[in-house]
């Protein structure tokens, strides 16, 4: 198992970046949260497989169809052992 921060900045808030980020990891059967930031960047961490966490990685660099990703960051992180993914609210 593997835990990833990701942070997606670009045109990534109002465009159903948060639940299609959700829906996602519920495919891949993916833990964790997503997070809009007050600079307009989304921030997620992320737990899972490691083949599904790159899969997952691959599709935020995308995003949903109206969304713009201009920047991904990936850090790993300490197992945090989620059960569910959520949308979280700053």
């Amino acid at each position: 198992m593997e835990h990833v921060n990701i942070t997606v900045r670009g045109k990534v808030q109002g465009v159903f970046f948060r639940k299609s980020t959700q829906e996602k990891a519920y495919e891949l059967q993916i833990s964790g949260y997503v997070q809009n930031e007050r600079d307009g960047s989304v921030y997620i961490e992320a737990e899972g497989e490691k083949e599904k966490i790159d899969e997952f990685i691959e599709w935020c660099k995308k995003g949903p169809k109206n969304a713009e990703v201009t920047e991904i960051k990936t850090r790993k992180g300490n197992f945090q052992n989620y059960e569910d993914f959520e949308i979280a609210y700053v």
